[in-house]
């Protein structure tokens, strides 16, 4: 703890020095989840890379102290060696305990216990003038900060440690995969499972509009004889979402038998990693690559969260990657499915529960930002992830991704805030409620530093070509140049170079 300490010390100090001239100062984390175009300054960050510990995991009070830049697989590793968990895990394991918290972060436990913001007790924050403070839940002085610092992704301060809620952990999963073919028949299975108390994680997956696998997990302390045993996390095993819908395929001849098998933990967890979903698919498509077994075994390398997400960073590929994670109430799933399909055509597409904060929490009183200003009446939203390619030319990609926020707005959902955002500033508070926002910010004296709008936007008007120097106008059109943005970003993962920093 007096590392830790020490650590925060200097890192107060240097956010005083940042308030005493007033200049605005960005949090460097040394990674990110997030798609948006990242390139910090030296000069003007705030570097808390050094806080990767988890300090303290208590089996009293199942509760863990960890730092904010501890990835989901060392937090798991941690918490597991004294029989237990996180309620919420995120599917990828290079995901940190403090971008969970200050973005925004889900699983298919979320039905249950929300976004991974509703299980951390409290946190330490550095404020914006270099004040240490400690918020919480629980404390009527600091519940308002404790609360706003959820999902704002830093726009309050600098948070430096967070307790987290941890729960009895169980080996395996038993995962049952159930046939749908239609949305509504997948609605109803998801929302029979939700209220299932023996269920411990729902998620499912659209292959195509007649072609749905709904999954349900539950915590298993043994493997039953006779059962199968499926790993994912080595380079010999299936990529998750094939190997689902192999099962859907057998669903499909057995359809009045479950089917089911057994997992073990870490790999139910991070059953995604290995490909990224299905966006490792995409890589193969792009260039131009047999996708099957034994290259997906080649290149198992590349096809890790961890290394994909540089690549595509370093690629350029980012602004061309539709990235989505949008959430609607359970009426309008079907309609905004529909919607997809007509307008996008893009599958597989992910299906995910998630109880809101004050559903989760037991608290009536509970307020988060990232709710915005109309939450839904019954508690309980349906997230669809949406990834994929866009069209390359720019203004047809702002334009598509403009009209996919504008229906979920109009089906009164809400999108998530770690990609890619295309409102213009009042859109964006039509949504989001500023006055409370601002108001927190004035409080805790951060004003200085960048808001949340100016932290996920997306510049909507392009360059104009006449108006670029040549060195410019040169070093985009090199990222149009097939295949060489991909293999820059290839080339650049293996080097393990730095890409959220500038020279």
């Amino acid at each position: 703890m007096e590392a830790h300490n020490i650590a925060v010390t200097k890192i107060a100090e240097r956010v005083r020095h940042f308030y005493q001239k007033r200049q605005p100062f960005r949090i460097y984390h040394g990674s990110t989840l997030s798609t948006r175009h990242i390139v910090r300054q030296r000069d003007s960050v705030i570097d808390t890379s050094m806080l990767s510990s988890v300090l303290t995991v208590n089996k009293i009070s199942r509760t863990a102290s960890v730092e904010p830049n501890v990835p989901m697989d060392q937090l798991l590793q941690a918490t597991t060696a004294y029989g237990l968990l996180p309620p919420v895990v995120m599917e990828f394991p290079n995901i940190t305990v403090g971008g969970g918290f200050a973005g925004s972060s889900g699983e298919s436990s979320s039905f249950k216990y929300g976004m991974f913001d509703c299980t951390i007790n409290s946190i330490e924050i550095v404020l914006a003038n270099g004040d240490i403070v400690t918020a919480s839940a629980s404390d009527p002085e600091t519940r308002d900060l404790f609360f706003g610092a959820a999902q704002t992704c830093g726009t309050l301060g600098v948070v430096t440690l967070l307790e987290v809620q941890l729960m009895e952990s169980k080996p395996l999963v038993e995962l049952t995969y159930l046939l749908s073919r239609s949305m509504p028949d997948a609605l109803a299975k998801l929302k029979d499972a939700a209220v299932d108390s023996s269920v411990d994680y729902i998620d499912g997956i659209v292959y195509a509009p007649d072609s749905i696998v709904i999954m349900v997990g539950r915590l298993a302390s043994s493997q039953p004889s006779g059962t199968n045993l499926q790993s994912f996390q080595g380079a010999r095993d299936p990529w998750f979402y094939l190997h689902a819908r192999d099962m859907l395929a057998e669903a499909t001849l057995r359809p009045t038998k479950s089917v089911s098998e057994y997992i073990p933990i870490a790999d139910y967890l991070f059953r995604y990693d290995r490909g990224a979903f299905w966006g490792g698919a995409v890589a193969f498509e792009y260039f131009l690559a047999p996708f099957n077994r034994i290259t997906r075994y080649l290149l198992d390398y590349f096809m890790r969260t961890r290394v994909m997400i540089h690549a595509l960073h370093r690629s350029g590929l980012a602004r061309q990657t539709i990235v989505q994670d949008l959430a609607v109430p359970y009426s309008s799933a079907e309609a905004f499915v529909d919607y997809l399909n007509q307008t996008l055509g893009i599958y597989p597409l992910w299906l995910c529960p998630v109880r809101d904060a004050a559903g989760a929490r037991n608290s009536p009183g509970v307020r988060t930002f990232a709710r915005g200003k109309d939450p839904h009446p019954d508690g309980m939203v349906l997230n669809v992830g949406v990834w994929g390619m866009g069209p390359s030319e720019v203004h047809s990609f702002i334009k598509l991704n403009r009209e996919i926020e504008q229906k979920v707005r109009d089906l009164n959902g809400l999108k998530c805030l770690y990609a890619h955002a295309y409102y213009t500033e009042s859109e964006f508070w039509e949504i989001y409620d500023e006055k409370s926002y601002t108001a927190l910010r004035e409080k805790y004296h951060a004003t200085s530093l960048p808001s949340i709008f100016d932290k996920v936007k997306v510049d909507l008007a392009p360059p104009d070509p006449r108006d670029e120097m040549w060195f410019a106008w040169a070093s985009r059109k090199f990222w149009d140049v097939w295949p060489l943005g991909g293999i820059y970003g290839v080339l650049s993962s293996l080097k393990g170079r730095e890409f959220l920093l500038g020279k």
